[in-house]
């Protein structure tokens, strides 16, 4: 088990005084001794916390002992002794969340293999291919035309080409359906 070495231990932030005869005394915070014992007796538990919210052992330790260092290192503001555990817990989760966020990023930036390349025959079948389904969306009506391209190829939804068309979702259905039929029988029959 990792152990935190211990600092000196804390001193009172202020020195009790007597003012018109009133003790004023200032919380210390949370002890070395105090969060030495807390290690002890909860590290066990953080873990199994952190391993909750993250998938890899290394992690989940490096996360805990974190946890406890910033603990250490605020220890003087935390006023209750007896919420050392639920701030070492809050902190937990902070930095597993912290950790998860990093992980995404870095798997976003991660540089995408590139593709492989297509040989010659199959780009020139693929351009065959998107110039006959041009020819093809050349000779729908204006309407189905609008609807396709707006449905298909901006990725709207049917609503959001009612809308942007100014006309009924239904006539948007009927154009659409009509459209699809009209492009396959234009894209099985023989150039």
């Amino acid at each position: 088990m990792p152990v935190i070495a211990p600092m000196p231990a804390a001193r009172p932030t202020r020195v009790p005084q007597q003012r018109n005869g009133v003790e004023d005394v200032a919380a210390a915070g949370t002890t070395v001794d105090h969060l030495t014992e807390t290690y002890r007796a909860h590290y066990r538990s953080l873990l199994g916390l952190a391993a909750l919210l993250l998938d890899d052992t290394a992690s989940c330790e490096d996360v805990v002992q974190e946890a406890f260092i910033r603990v250490h290192s605020a220890r003087k503001r935390v006023r209750d002794p007896e919420k050392t555990l639920a701030y070492l817990r809050q902190t937990v989760v902070n930095l597993s969340r912290s950790a998860l966020r990093r992980r995404i990023l870095g798997l976003k930036l991660l540089s995408k293999p590139m593709p492989d390349m297509a040989s010659a025959e199959e780009g020139a079948y693929d351009q065959l291919e998107r110039d006959s389904l041009i020819k093809a969306m050349k000779g729908l009506q204006r309407r189905q035309r609008e609807v396709l391209v707006l449905r298909y190829f901006a990725d709207m939804t049917e609503a959001q080409v009612a809308e942007t068309l100014g006309i009924s979702l239904g006539s948007v259905k009927a154009y659409g359906s009509r459209g699809i039929a009209a492009l396959r029988t234009a894209m099985e029959a023989p150039a």
